[in-house]
């Protein structure tokens, strides 16, 4: 896979030696048991696969090396770069100016940019209708576009199917950046309707089979259907994408539920069900799918507590952290800063929007065992100040570079 020359400082030798290690014993990466960081009275259960993906890698280094290129102009990012807070104030600092919130709502307007400026396309895309915008102004979109590979292989699949007549239901978040590029790739080919959950689909569903009047689909899914959508005549054949930070098992289940109502509908078969429903599971993430198998492996290692790491407004993080509350307390982290003592921890609870402050996070006992993962878009450096920080709680612990010097030898299995 191709290597990226991302900043050093977004870089951690901890980490690095870990996965390092874990790559050379597992080639395959069909261990996805959690690494372990015996620090003495502290144990750190670490994930099998976190942190940057390719996309993540892949937009970080043609921003910088944008940057670095053209040097006394100006340079603009649509929105953020990725959903972590640390790259992109970084990018602030190097001068780089957002049009727009992660809403869609203009900071900077269109019609004050120049065929000389620059617009960096962020890693989640952005609808046809933007990139027409740039076009008419003179902006070169596709020499400083950033869209992770990934997200543009689930608008191929998109434009494939749409040629054999599927409509498009897109498992997403209506107003997340991403969801809205792929509607707006999805809807330029065929009718499209987004779905937020499995709530939606059944209710979906129930259009499907005739069982809620058509009239009501309009009002029900407003701002998250397609122009023209005719209710009765584009559910007919349908297939199913995703944006590509949802959980794996919640789209796979989505698509079940709907292949099984299409089949109801139709009195379909196996052999028949293509003439309404298309396979469309080569689209899910690959980053995706690792991170949340990983988080499911590491929770079978009895812990205290889990922490993940990661911008706030991450929607990949916000899965990884669902999964692990599942099964213990769980605090929802941007950097070691949110961890203010042994005692306590500004965290994030992502159901409400709201960030809290938890007292005894640490439970009292001699030995404590931690489970650590982190988001595709946050830093490894950010990772290892979490750890730094946990450390520095038990003086009696081993170092980290301890722990680097023992990952970086063949005594570690």
């Amino acid at each position: 896979m191709k290597s990226f020359d991302v900043p050093v400082v977004y870089r951690s030798h901890l980490i690095s030696a870990i996965k390092k290690k874990r790559k050379e014993d597992d080639r395959m990466k069909k261990d996805f048991s959690p690494t372990l960081l015996d620090f003495g009275p502290l144990k750190i259960y670490m994930a099998r696969h976190f942190g940057f993906c390719y996309g993540v890698e892949n937009a970080i280094d043609i921003a910088f090396r944008t940057i670095e290129e053209n040097a006394g102009k100006r340079i603009f990012l649509l929105s953020e770069m990725i959903h972590n807070p640390q790259v992109n104030e970084d990018l602030k600092k190097s001068g780089v100016e957002f049009l727009q919130d992660n809403n869609g709502q203009q900071i900077i307007p269109f019609e004050s940019l120049t065929a000389d400026d620059i617009v960096l396309i962020p890693a989640f895309g952005t609808t046809l209708a933007i990139e027409q915008k740039l076009r008419n102004i003179g902006i070169q979109v596709e020499k400083y576009n950033t869209t992770c590979p990934f997200v543009e292989k689930v608008w191929n699949r998109s434009e494939v199917i749409a040629k054999k007549e599927y409509t498009i239901i897109i498992h997403g978040k209506p107003t997340h950046e991403e969801t809205r590029a792929t509607f707006s790739h999805a809807a330029a080919s065929a009718p499209a309707v987004v779905v937020k959950d499995m709530k939606q689909t059944i209710e979906l569903a129930k259009y499907i089979l005739g069982h809620k009047p058509p009239a009501e689909f309009y009002t029900e899914f407003e701002n998250q259907y397609s122009d023209d959508f005719d209710v009765e005549k584009d559910l007919t054949r349908i297939g199913v994408v995703n944006q590509t930070t949802m959980l794996a098992s919640d789209t796979q289940a989505i698509a079940d539920y709907l292949r099984d109502t299409m089949i109801q509908k139709f009195s379909l078969s196996d052999e028949t069900i293509r003439n309404h429903f298309a396979d469309t599971r080569d689209t899910l993430c690959y980053a995706t799918n690792d991170n949340q198998t990983a988080v499911s492996g590491m929770l079978e290692t009895p812990a205290d507590i889990a922490i993940v790491v990661g911008g706030y407004n991450s929607s990949n993080t916000s899965h990884l952290v669902e999964l692990c509350e599942e099964k213990l307390p769980t605090y929802y982290i941007s950097s070691e800063e949110k961890i203010l003592s042994a005692q306590t921890i500004m965290h994030y609870n992502f159901h409400t929007g709201e960030e809290l402050v938890t007292n005894d996070y640490l439970p009292k006992k001699e030995a404590i065992s931690i489970l650590i993962t982190s988001g595709a878009s946050c830093p490894d450096a950010v990772v290892e100040s979490v750890i730094q920080k946990l450390v520095g709680f038990f003086p009696t612990s081993k170092n980290v570079d301890e722990i680097i010097t023992l990952f970086s030898t063949d005594n570690v299995g």
